[in-house]
């Protein structure tokens, strides 16, 4: 056998491209121990206390100890797997607080979901209570299929299995309800 100055080139070439191969499986392995689960978070956020400003006021505060980030999947969203507490001020900084034991924000839809204990308190002390609430923001709109309560500052209360309202409360439907509410009468002179 001949040994040809093209055989050496054509060996060399192929020695390389074998050791490139095994190299690249070897970076590969290593890039796939670092990438994400299919079903994983992008992020995780621990102790989270953000505040939202609108002209330098104030608007909202959005505490919670944990998020976890989808905002990479093909129907993005933001889990608070471990609570959420949220704070609204208006333009006279009265507050409206929300609290739930879960929340989930869809991106896409802009559709809220706060389950578990939720409960929303208003500035002049009206409490609604249940266990799951929507809000579409896009809507400016909160509605349930849940039973929940109202309690209003004058005593009065609802219990009812459902509602869907304006995000003020100023055009609320209840679906079914029972409870007490006080009418005050005006006199005739």
């Amino acid at each position: 056998m001949k040994l040809t100055y093209s055989n050496i080139i054509s060996g060399i070439v192929t020695l390389i491209g074998v050791t490139m191969l095994f190299s690249c499986e070897g970076n590969l392995q290593e890039v796939r121990a670092f990438s994400l689960e299919e079903d994983a978070p992008q992020a995780i956020a621990e102790g989270i206390n953000l505040k939202f400003t609108d002209s330098g006021r104030l608007v909202a505060t959005l505490k919670s100890p944990r998020m976890l980030d989808y905002t990479n999947k093909s129907f993005p969203y933001r889990e608070f797997p471990d609570g959420v507490e949220v704070e609204f001020f208006d333009e006279q900084n009265k507050k409206n607080t929300v609290n739930a034991d879960y929340g989930i924000v869809y991106e896409n839809t802009k559709l809220i979901d706060l389950q578990g204990n939720v409960v929303i308190l208003t500035a002049d002390s009206t409490k609604l209570e249940a266990s799951q609430i929507f809000w579409d923001q896009d809507r400016s709109w909160i509605f349930t299929d849940k039973p929940n309560t109202i309690r209003f500052p004058d005593g009065s209360y609802t219990d009812d299995l459902g509602f869907d309202s304006n995000q003020d409360f100023s055009n609320f439907r209840s679906r079914t309800n029972t409870g007490i509410q006080i009418i005050e009468e005006e006199k005739d002179e």
